[in-house]
């Protein structure tokens, strides 16, 4: 599913959240991911309210603790918890990139940082609920219009300071933005970064087959317009939704981790789409292992040729099911002259592993290390592409 976002008064995380549940992401699944990081005291309510005269709904978060300031790295640990993955993975990426801008300002290392106004619990419950609530949705795709900033001061722990904020304007890098005649701070901290964290892309809206459409309250009251954050949930039309795929599967529990590794490979490079081994528990509990292979039917004949013939198996199974991909490109970038391809998906880039290996070992330097060049060489070429469109 596609989220295609209108923020003509800007947007902040319970605005996102919000126009999530409005959109009808189950509220019992958010409260569950944010009861999953084992935070208490605390109460989320999707409230349907009237903002000059627009039907919206506002996402009412409560904290009995409401200490305004807190380590980052505490806050860190606690979204980390959260369950599935991807739903901590993209809480932990937002508050990663606000404890980060805020290192910058100050000049401290991000897990030592301590955040103020956005340094309450309530924050768990904000970037732990967005993501919850976009994993509940299968948002894959993240489109917004120009960010609307306001002008004006905004009163913090450090006194009085230009709106936006710094920390705010540092997460903003590579966002399209807009003036407005809105007074204060109309983009927040939590929200800028969990629309970087999800990979926003700043477009009109997409080709889509609209679904939904919802409103997220803000809580601010502006004469000039409703302050609302539009919300639109739509299905790619120039995707398929799915494909028909085969699934191959085989237990061994006379064959090695070499050969094995050799049939996973052998499997890839005569066309199967993935390939794989799982541990399995076999009769009269010896250990073994689960060939699997996912192929398109018109492989299938080959592939399971390939499968019992290097595994020497006497036989295996076969299940048809439908894959659902979603959009990815590849580009290259380079670290000190070696060239690293990257994976660009919807939600996060990963480098290529053999790339990243190969320029380690040219560099002398651990894969880690090489590793954040490259990402950091992809945000880079990023940011210069869109400041060009």
């Amino acid at each position: 599913m596609i989220l295609w976002l209108n923020p003509v008064t800007g947007a902040s995380g319970d605005m996102l959240l919000g126009a999530l549940l409005g959109l009808g992401a189950p509220l019992e699944r958010v409260r569950d991911a944010v009861a999953g990081t084992g935070l208490t005291g605390w109460r989320l309510a999707a409230e349907p309210v009237q903002v000059a005269g627009v039907a919206a709904t506002k996402a009412v978060v409560e904290v009995d603790d409401r200490a305004p300031e807190r380590r980052a790295a505490e806050l860190l640990e606690r979204v980390g918890r959260a369950a599935p993955e991807p739903v901590a993975a993209l809480a932990s990426a937002a508050v990663r990139a606000i404890a980060e801008a805020e290192a910058a300002l100050h000049d401290r290392h991000p897990d030592d940082v301590h955040l103020h106004e956005i340094g309450g619990l309530d924050t768990v419950v904000d970037t732990v609920g967005v993501a919850a609530a976009l994993h509940a949705l299968d948002i894959t795709a993240v489109h917004s219009a120009p960010l609307a900033l306001g002008s004006g001061t905004v009163r913090c722990a450090h006194g009085v300071l230009p709106a936006p904020a710094p920390a705010t304007l540092a997460l903003l890098r590579g966002a399209a933005v807009v003036g407005t005649d809105l007074d204060g701070e109309t983009v927040t901290p939590t929200g800028a970064a969990l629309l970087g964290a999800v990979g926003t892309s700043y477009t009109p809206p997409p080709a889509m087959t609209v679904r939904a459409t919802a409103f997220g309250a803000g809580t601010k009251r502006f004469a000039q317009r409703p302050n609302v954050l539009s919300a639109t949930l739509g299905e790619p039309r120039d995707a398929a939704a799915t494909e028909p795929m085969v699934v191959l599967e085989s237990n061994v529990d006379d064959v090695s981790a070499e050969v094995l590794g050799h049939v996973v490979d052998r499997a890839l490079r005569a066309g199967a789409a993935d390939a794989w081994t799982s541990p399995a528990t076999m009769k009269k509990s010896r250990p073994g292992n689960t060939v699997h292979v996912l192929c398109a039917p018109d492989r299938e004949a080959e592939l399971t040729r390939l499968l019992l013939a290097e595994t020497g198996s006497l036989g295996l199974r076969r299940h048809q099911v439908d894959r659902r991909a979603v959009p990815r490109s590849t580009t290259t970038v380079e670290v000190e002259g070696h060239p690293v391809r990257i994976k660009q998906g919807p939600w996060h880039a990963k480098p290529e592993h053999d790339d990243v290996a190969a320029a380690a070992e040219a560099l002398d330097r651990p894969l880690r290390t090489v590793a954040a060049q490259a990402l950091a060489a992809h945000q880079e070429h990023r940011l210069t592409r869109t400041s060009h469109e």
